[in-house]
């Protein structure tokens, strides 16, 4: 049973209750992240939801830790390119402590200058371990040369020099931008009714009053190239980066079902291939990463440094094969089974439903159907992966990145 709301000053609710569970998963989501910061603020929506944890009105930062814990429940968040979450999960005799907990921080931080000094050390440590996390680095790098230096191009975490200077009325000017409750989503799921929720958002967010939301329009790049980080390092990382279809596409399922195919498993071709037919990586896998006004085909391989460009070679060889001769009849049955399980087994976990209704009420304002996203994939056919392999693969918007012990790059 899923209900939802949407209340006069443009906050949405949404609530997945679910029988059987005895917890409840709740977040609070907000359409802003890295896509939409100008470079003064290159950073600052992670830095926000770090600062978030480190006081409000009425509690310090370890009351706000303490409190959750005293009742077990489980806090954390999350920054990403085009959303900021934060949620909680608790017994559901604790629902309206958690909540109330939960909403004094996103609420009610004050941003204490002694906290945010320290913050400021803990998240330049985040950066530099970003740094010594080649994968990570390769990615972002690649996001970097796919999408050029702004919206979906940024690093989340921002550079240890911004993150220096940020200033608690940066902060508070930016929330006051983006942090309006019409950018806002509520999300429950599990062991909670619509009456409770509504109860509980309306009294800690009933007086929220409508701001003025700055709507920040994405303006993308062509600026597709290859970019090499040298990093002393034993493995060589490479990036490959295809122009895809966007969130909400007629071609979004299909785009998944030949991503499957191609390296979402251990079954996948470049998995098979790369790896097990000729040993050249460790990790080689590949993900579509859609955003609202567009997206990308991901391939990832760690490999060794003395075979980067036969390992290179070899994943464009696979992609080459797919481009010609298609999928099979037995690839696309196996990986559209595999979209079905992922559907059912997300169904029974309320994290991933809090997440799932949230995430959907806040980039289609409207309600996840379970039923038509499952009756969709039925729907799909062998021949609809055709088309998707026609807009997943142009080699001329292809962006590379490679991270390593190397000044070289790799032979397109």
């Amino acid at each position: 049973m899923v209900f939802e709301k949407k209340y006069d000053n443009g906050l949405r609710l949404v609530v997945k209750e679910m029988q059987g569970l005895m917890s409840v998963t709740m977040g609070i989501l907000v359409g802003t992240g890295a896509c939409v910061e100008t470079d003064a603020e290159d950073g600052i929506s992670h830095f926000i939801e770090h600062m978030q944890f480190k006081g409000t009105k009425k509690r310090n930062a370890f009351e706000v830790s303490d409190a959750f814990d005293r009742i077990g429940a489980q806090v954390n968040a999350f920054t990403s390119k085009d959303l900021t979450c934060y949620y909680s999960k608790c017994t559901a005799d604790h629902t309206a402590d958690c909540f109330e907990i939960l909403s004094d921080l996103f609420l009610h931080s004050t941003f204490p200058e002694e906290e945010m000094e320290r913050e400021k050390g803990v998240v330049c440590e985040e950066i530099s371990m970003n740094e010594d996390t080649p994968e990570d680095l390769c990615l972002d790098l690649l996001a970097h040369a796919f999408y050029g230096k702004n919206n979906y191009g940024r690093n989340i975490l921002g550079s240890i020099q911004n993150v220096k200077g940020f200033t608690v009325s940066d902060m508070l000017k930016y929330k006051k931008a983006r942090y309006c409750p019409e950018n806002i989503v509520i999300s429950f799921a599990g062991a909670i009714d619509k009456s409770t929720a509504q109860a509980l958002v309306e009294s800690y967010f009933g007086d929220l009053e409508k701001g003025a939301f700055e709507k920040r329009p994405i303006v993308l790049e062509n600026t597709k190239k290859s970019l090499v980080k040298t990093k002393p390092i034993e493995q060589m990382h490479i990036g490959i980066a295809y122009p895809s279809v966007a969130r909400g596409s007629d071609l979004e399922n299909a785009v998944n079902v030949v991503n499957g195919v191609l390296g979402g498993s251990m079954s996948s071709r470049l998995f098979q291939e790369v790896r097990e037919k000729r040993g050249l990586a460790y990790s080689v896998y590949s993900y579509a990463s859609p955003y609202s006004e567009c997206g990308t085909q991901i391939i990832y391989a760690g490999v060794n440094p003395a075979q980067k460009q036969q390992a290179y070679d070899a994943i464009c060889a696979v992609v080459s094969d797919l481009k010609k001769n298609g999928i099979t009849q037995e690839e696309f049955l196996r990986s559209r089974e595999q979209m079905k399980s992922g559907l059912f087994f997300s169904n029974e976990n309320s994290n991933s439903q809090m997440l799932l209704y949230g995430k959907y009420m806040l980039n289609f304002n409207k309600v996840f159907d379970f039923e038509e996203r499952l009756a969709t994939i039925n729907k799909l056919t062998w021949e609809d992966t055709l088309k998707a392999i026609e807009v997943m693969f142009n080699e001329k918007e292809k962006a590379v990145s490679l991270v390593g012990n190397t000044k070289d790059a790799i032979v397109l």
